[in-house]
């Protein structure tokens, strides 16, 4: 942790790694067994489950809030303004109190791709995949792999985060790990 800045009130769990150049905000509470890459921005009061990434130069904006095994891609952004602007409409340069942050809720097991945007307020659903440089501007169910700009559901993944196979009648399987999925209603869940 030599060289990384880590603000005296942020919480910090076992085991977790944080490189050189990061920065953890107060408040912020990351978890166990974590990995915060060289030069990635954990804001004021960000909430991060054990077992997570943050890839290099990952800015996780306050007030997110990412479960457990969650993996931000490198460069890979979460911001927290619906309608930035630097100044007042009368010209007046903006502080903390002339807005209200929204944040980015992520949950256990997903990944955000290198060089994504999830702009706030959006909810990544658990063991989601969004691919990299996609721009979320819509909540992500969970199971979901989505892409493009804006980013949209082209597929289910696992567990495993590979694209899961049809299997007739609703029913999906990973390719990798044989475990098997049904489909309601759009909504994928795990057998």
């Amino acid at each position: 942790m030599p060289g990384a800045d880590i603000d005296e009130k942020a919480r910090i769990g076992d085991g977790t790694t944080v490189w050189h150049l990061a920065q953890v905000r107060e408040n912020a509470v990351v978890g166990t067994r974590c990995n915060i890459g060289r030069g990635a921005y954990v804001g004021p009061g960000v909430r991060i489950g054990d077992n997570s990434k943050l890839q290099n130069y990952a800015l996780v904006y306050e007030p997110a809030e990412l479960g457990d095994g969650v993996f931000i891609g490198p460069a890979a952004v979460l911001t927290n303004d619906e309608f930035p602007r630097a100044v007042t409409p009368d010209g007046v340069l903006k502080t903390g109190e002339d807005w209200t942050a929204v944040g980015v809720v992520i949950g256990d097991g997903a990944s955000i791709g290198a060089r994504a945007v999830c702009v706030a307020p959006v909810r990544i659903g658990r063991w989601a995949l969004v691919a990299a440089g996609a721009v979320v501007t819509t909540d992500v169910p969970d199971f979901a792999l989505v892409v493009g700009v804006p980013a949209r559901r082209v597929r289910w993944v696992g567990r495993a985060g590979v694209p899961l196979e049809p299997d007739g009648d609703g029913d999906f399987v990973c390719p990798k790990t044989g475990a098997r999925y049904v489909e309601t209603d759009g909504v994928l869940a795990e057998k």
